[in-house]
């Protein structure tokens, strides 16, 4: 058939298909392209903040909290995340963690607080915990929060009452607890130095 066609329409007939084939050639190529940016996509891990439990211990004029937390799908996703504690909507404390990169820690850690309850009547009170990671500017992300309702009865009787209770004491902002492994680890050196002195105090 070519061989009937003019130069001319030859030309244009050569043209067309060239034209064609690299219309289709860019269509695969996006495609591809579109494809591939799927893929990356999906398989973007998604970074999450999991408050597993808040468990609370009341002690003499002194309310325990440990907030267990995880982050996933791992620990080396964060470097700091935030922690605000709430009494009845009232904002007791701001802690910034570091998270410790050590292969000695799992993905899952606790962070403790202490509370002064002194002159905090009898009665149930709602503790909340927020986490996130805070943006420069100023968002909060991966936000999560959980509560927690607790059934204070003072130890002590107080002559002052206090409405809102104060935070005694966090754990350091780079402090997170060890791994069950790591905890054992440490618990059998600590035993070998006591009976170290044990020993030493012995041969004296």
């Amino acid at each position: 058939m070519m061989g009937k066609l003019s130069k001319n329409q030859q030309r244009r007939e050569v043209i067309a298909i060239d034209v064609k084939q690299a219309r289709q050639s860019t269509l695969d190529n996006l495609s591809y392209q579109f494809n591939t940016t799927r893929s990356k996509e999906t398989i973007k891990p998604t970074k999450a903040i999991v408050i597993n439990k808040i468990s609370d211990t009341t002690k003499e004029d002194e309310l325990a909290l440990k907030v267990e937390f995880s982050l996933l799908p791992s620990k080396k996703l964060f470097s700091k995340v935030n922690l605000d504690l709430f009494f009845q909507e009232h904002l007791l404390s701001s802690t910034t963690i570091s998270i410790p990169q050590s292969t000695l820690l799992n993905d899952t850690s606790e962070f403790p607080l202490i509370l002064d309850m002194r002159g905090i009547v009898v009665g149930e009170y709602l503790f909340r915990v927020e986490m996130y990671e805070l943006w420069s500017s100023g968002e909060k992300l991966n936000f999560t929060a959980k509560e927690i309702s607790v059934q204070y009865v003072p130890k002590t009787r107080e002559e002052r009452l206090v409405k809102i209770p104060t935070v005694k004491s966090v754990a350091g902002s780079d402090i997170a607890v060890v791994s069950s492994l790591a905890k054992n680890i440490f618990r059998e050196i600590d035993q070998d130095q006591k009976q170290d002195a044990i020993s030493r105090r012995d041969e004296w």
